[in-house]
């Protein structure tokens, strides 16, 4: 009997890990026919697509899948999105994609210079983002330019951008490259393409949106008040410099790519990008003109503020010289000397607060016709 109850609970136990075992491996296949399940833990992954001859293919798509799909193919491609990954998050994409261990560090952290850099067969790239802040008025505390930045990957079958701050988000760009499949047939650089014409449309409206905030400025110190304050001259320069952090060091790329030292770049994609730089030069060369308009600008309105003061010692300098004509006679009438020839004339205290008047009278009149007053 004892023997017969062993068998029977060694039975159900192997019944309930059978059991277990199925749960498991249904889970397992409910993930495989769902591959968008296996990412919905990962807080870094916003879209993960596969492309082929420029179209997007239905369903949702795990990465290693996607990337195995696509290396099948000549003409199909990965593009995968990330939003301020961590460490942890990234490591097991960085495997999948065998991504070099440098610029994965690189898209780690955020705000990197804007670059471009060839590994192996893999192409990184950085650019920094901007949006204009809005404000009702400058003053000495006012964010202006609000910086962000786009870390591009980009293989043979894959293109994996990595964003870090809130000034630009590239689901306009990936929708607006699903609606021209022609050009999303090009392959990666394609999206490398949409998202440097994104950003630098950006600058375009960013600098347009400046260049007001200086027009304001400059009214506020060479107008009729003249009341410009240093600290929104100098808290608008602060914003500008860290604007041109951001379009100045990105010339150098885009010139790499436009003439040619970028191999991996198809000419077709390449015509796209000579847009590209002209609207950088542009902004940069307004970002320019910008520092050295402010630069005068604060240099006018410290000349001001010199004169300023230069007309407040004048002032005071004129209502002291006035003042020391009464500091002068009542210092003298005050000494009470014996022999005074006025102390025994009945007028005498009329007569010198009228002489007083009158000296001040005409100091008064000589001060305000010079100036001084």
């Amino acid at each position: 009997m004892s023997e017969q109850r062993d068998q029977r609970e060694v039975g159900g136990l192997s019944r309930a890990l059978t059991a277990v075992t199925r749960r498991m491996l249904g889970a397992n296949r409910i993930g495989d026919d769902h591959p968008h399940l296996h990412h919905e833990h990962s807080s870094a992954i916003v879209d993960c697509g596969l492309y082929v001859d420029g179209r997007r293919q239905p369903g949702h798509w795990h990465y290693p899948e996607a990337l195995a799909a696509a290396r099948r193919r000549e003409d199909a491609f990965v593009w995968l999105g990330l939003h301020e990954p961590e460490e942890s998050e990234f490591a097991d994409i960085a495997s999948v994609f065998d991504l070099h261990e440098l610029p994965v560090e690189d898209a780690i952290k955020a705000f990197q210079r804007p670059k471009i850099e060839r590994y192996g067969d893999m192409v990184f790239a950085v650019l920094r983002t901007t949006r204009y802040v809005e404000h009702t008025e400058l003053t000495e505390y006012s964010e202006v330019v609000e910086t962000g930045s786009v870390m591009m990957f980009i293989g043979d079958h894959f293109v994996i951008t990595v964003r870090h701050g809130a000034p630009i988000a590239l689901s306009g760009v990936r929708h607006d490259l699903e609606d021209k499949p022609d050009l999303l047939a090009r392959g990666p650089w394609a999206v490398a393409h949409g998202i440097y014409d994104r950003v630098v449309d950006s600058y375009v409206d960013c600098a347009n949106a400046v260049e007001l905030d200086i027009d304001a400025l400059e009214e506020s110190v060479f107008g009729r008040q003249g009341q410009g304050r240093i600290q929104r001259i100098y808290q608008l320069k602060r914003e500008l410099v860290e604007f041109r952090r951001a379009v100045v060091p990105l010339q150098r790329p885009v010139e790499s790519i436009v003439a040619g030292r970028m191999p991996e770049v198809p000419k077709e994609v390449r015509r796209y990008f000579r847009d590209v730089g002209d609207h950088l030069t542009r902004t940069v060369e307004q970002v320019q003109s910008f520092d050295e308009l402010l630069n005068s600008i604060l240099q006018a309105r410290l000349a001001q503020v010199s004169v300023e003061q230069n007309n407040d010692m004048r002032k005071f300098a004129a209502w002291a010289g006035i003042a020391a004509v009464w500091t002068t006679v009542g210092g003298i009438e005050g000494m009470n000397f014996e022999f005074m020839p006025e102390r025994n004339w009945r007028y005498a205290y009329p007569a010198m607060l009228l002489l007083c008047l009158a000296v001040t009278a005409v100091l008064y009149r000589f001060f305000r016709k010079s100036g001084w007053l």
